[in-house]
């Protein structure tokens, strides 16, 4: 799984609570742990200047929350002053970083086109895999809870399907995870597959409920070949309540889930069921860029 994650925070999306954690983290299987906090550029004179005194506080405020980390896991602390994107691609690329964890607010399609994205941004210009918080979630919680989110951060993935390139992309990244882990740390999948409505009689389905459960049958004895524990789900309905629905009854740590159009000119016509997930969704969100090449 992921050893080396880089944790990249605002303040104001609560991600800096995790620096209390780390402990919880290395039971997770965490070798590694960045915090990085972006300082803006002081752009009250004519040219825009590092601002050293926020940089100085932010240092200070990181440094006392993690404390005394375990001799098992290396703590680094990243305060940069530029732009975040940049900055965060810069961050992950010299520690070698594995998972970029962020925050994410609730926003829509219209508040995305005016003020942009920083997920949809990065998942255009890195593979690395995206874990994204919703920093509500992450401020409701009690330490007793924080401790146990973390330890357990992605025991049950919860995989939406629907035999498209993206969904069968995602399968292949979850298997190779599974292969790759020294431990347990990713113990449990539930594959949902959500059939929509047409709402007309006249037009046939594509796909019937029994085609599709075949063909999940077929991925969990896949994915069960690599110790996994997998479940499978067949639904009907408007996919994203569906699966948000699923999540809700199901033990699950995040939803996993991959997109070739998230931060494309496509995205801003037609919204893509990732994206409207990311949008509504207040569980975390694993996002596995689409493969480059």
């Amino acid at each position: 799984m992921f050893e080396r994650i880089l944790i990249c925070t605002d303040f104001s999306d609560s991600l800096h609570r995790l620096a209390n954690f780390v402990s919880s983290f290395a039971l997770a299987g965490i070798k590694q742990i960045v915090f990085l906090h972006v300082v803006p550029l002081w752009e009250k004179g004519i040219i825009p200047q590092v601002d050293s005194e926020k940089i100085e506080q932010a240092q200070t405020r990181l440094i006392a929350a993690v404390g005394e980390s375990p001799t098992d896991v290396e703590v680094k602390i990243e305060v940069q002053s530029g732009k975040p994107v940049e900055t965060i691609l810069k961050v992950a690329q010299t520690y070698e970083s594995q998972l970029i964890v962020l925050g994410s607010q609730s926003r829509s399609l219209l508040t995305e086109k005016l003020v942009g994205s920083t997920m949809a941004d990065l998942s255009r210009r890195t593979t690395i895999p995206l874990l994204v918080l919703r920093p509500q979630l992450i401020s409701a919680y009690t330490c007793e809870e924080l401790t146990l989110r973390c330890q357990h951060l992605l025991r049950c993935l919860l995989l939406p399907y629907n035999d498209s390139k993206a969904a069968n992309y995602l399968v292949q990244q979850i298997k190779h995870l599974a292969q790759q882990q020294s431990g347990r740390l990713l113990q449990q999948c539930r594959l949902c597959w959500v059939l929509e409505n047409i709402g007309r009689r006249e037009i046939p389905r594509k796909i019937l409920p029994q085609q599709a459960q075949q063909t999940l049958s077929q991925i969990k004895a896949d994915l069960e070949g690599v110790n996994l524990q997998v479940e499978t789900e067949v639904r009907e309905g408007y996919p994203v309540s569906q699966i948000l629905e699923t999540a809700a009854m199901a033990d699950i740590s995040a939803i996993a889930v991959s997109s070739e159009t998230i931060g494309k000119p496509q995205e801003w016509l037609v919204s893509s069921f990732a994206a409207e997930l990311l949008r509504h969704s207040w569980y975390p969100v694993l996002f596995f860029p689409p493969e480059r090449g």
